[in-house]
């Protein structure tokens, strides 16, 4: 919106929330719609109902039942009911207050979903329903459980999914949960157990590498393990503590992230699975001090980094593309979204995804710089993908190695349950085998 009043496309108008903000917002939603390969879309509107920041989004999809018709679209609230476990009571006036608060912006709920630590009940799904103006079947619980994953069943149980069919008009048909059951039941019984360093700077903040936990997960039960996470600071990591730190581990992950702190640690771990044959994945940042620690301790590059650290290395191995040295804005020079990568024959990226190219999201500055590509291939790393025009360095790996692979974009975006990203998959496939020796 700011870049369209300052082309002048408001045409000297006064820009408002309503309805300018408004529609902007709809907008992204008939994107969606029109993009005619979805048959439903879900969308989070996400903060607390009250709260100033989410007016506008409230406000657009109040105005969006009116633009789509009620019958095709369905509210879905999600509310706490919190125990007080001195009392031994649930309580429902916070749903109450809450929903009373979304009338008044005129969003009547169709469903309300209740968040809570013990089972509501008939009692208390009547008494929301009544003070909400819902049925009581439409009242429906969310109660603490042990794995995300088994929400979905519990959902079904409580005849979510056939409701929401119903308010669309979309007919029901009862899914077949079967390979989701069994799913999770080797997730609840796994077979043995590996355990991966996540190398990183915000080992204290673990919801900033939720995807790739989960992303393990999926990988833990397609290989029929579980695995352990074994979270190693990387700030604090040095030549004196690195063996014993991860003397313990069957496969060495490093995470994405911006900034130095912590960086010369995320290049001896990658050091240290190169040199002593564990399993390898890095990812965004992960690749690129996979590849400054082989241009320092391979190629003999002494001083070799990334001028995003270090803009007076002499030897710039990641840096900046030529066509972005110019761009001031930083955001004009963020590789942001899928992008296309093509994978080079013979190489273990390419057994993995079972594909010649592939389509991955990305979220960098700063490339392996291909003044020295030629001679980190001559060291013996390979370059297994690369932009299809050949301009970008995407994945590397070492093939002398049990299971070395960097990648420069963000696989853990596509990892599914029960269609675990290739990549994680095999990296977890090749720690449990270094862990029975097969």
């Amino acid at each position: 919106m700011i870049s369209k009043e300052r082309r002048g496309d408001y045409l000297g108008k006064t820009v408002q929330v309503v309805p300018h903000i408004t529609d902007e917002i709809k907008a992204r939603l008939n994107q969606l719609a029109d993009a005619g390969d979805s048959d439903v879309i879900i969308t989070e509107i996400g903060g607390t109902v009250g709260d100033i920041e989410s007016l506008p989004f409230l406000e657009a999809i109040r105005q969006f039942r009116l633009d789509v018709g009620r019958e095709n679209c369905a509210y879905l609230h999600l509310t706490l009911v919190p125990y007080i476990k001195a009392s031994g009571e649930l309580k429902t006036k916070p749903t109450q207050h809450s929903v009373n608060k979304l009338r008044e912006i005129g969003i009547q709920p169709d469903v309300i979903i209740c968040r809570a630590e013990q089972p509501l009940g008939r009692e208390l799904k009547d008494k929301i329903g009544l003070f909400c103006n819902v049925s009581a079947e439409a009242v429906v619980e969310a109660i603490d459980v042990e794995s995300i994953y088994e929400i979905p069943l519990r959902f079904h149980n409580d005849g979510l999914d056939e409701i929401v069919a119903h308010l669309l008009g979309v007919g029901f048909h009862k899914p077949d949960l079967s390979e989701w059951r069994a799913m999770l039941a080797r997730m609840k019984k796994p077979h043995g157990e590996v355990r991966i360093a996540m190398c990183g700077k915000y080992v204290d903040l673990h919801d900033a590498y939720k995807s790739i936990i989960e992303s393990l997960l999926h990988a833990g039960v397609a290989n029929n393990v579980k695995v352990a996470l074994d979270w190693v600071d990387t700030e604090s990591l040095d030549a004196g503590n690195l063996a014993a730190r991860l003397a313990e581990c069957h496969g060495i992950l490093v995470c994405p992230g911006f900034g130095d702190r912590g960086i010369e640690g995320k290049i001896l771990a990658a050091r240290h699975a190169r040199e002593n044959g564990v399993p390898y994945l890095g990812i965004c940042l992960g690749m690129q001090v996979a590849v400054i620690e082989f241009a320092r301790a391979v190629c003999g590059l002494k001083g070799a980094h990334s001028t995003e650290f270090n803009d007076r290395t002499p030897h710039p191995v990641i840096d900046f593309m030529p066509d972005q040295r110019t761009i001031t804005a930083k955001g004009g020079t963020m590789r942001l979204g899928a992008y296309p990568c093509a994978l080079g024959q013979g190489t273990r990226s390419r057994a993995a995804y079972g594909a010649d190219q592939v389509s991955e999201r990305h979220r960098h500055r700063y490339e392996v710089n291909n003044d020295y590509a030629g001679r980190l291939e001559a060291a013996g790393m390979a370059v297994a993908g690369r932009s299809p025009d050949g301009a970008l360095v995407e994945m590397i790996e070492l093939p002398g190695h049990p299971w070395f692979v960097g990648c420069q974009f963000h696989p853990e975006f596509k990892s599914r349950p029960m269609r675990p990203h290739p990549l994680f998959r095999d990296f977890v496939a090749a720690a449990r085998a270094r862990r029975t020796g097969k």
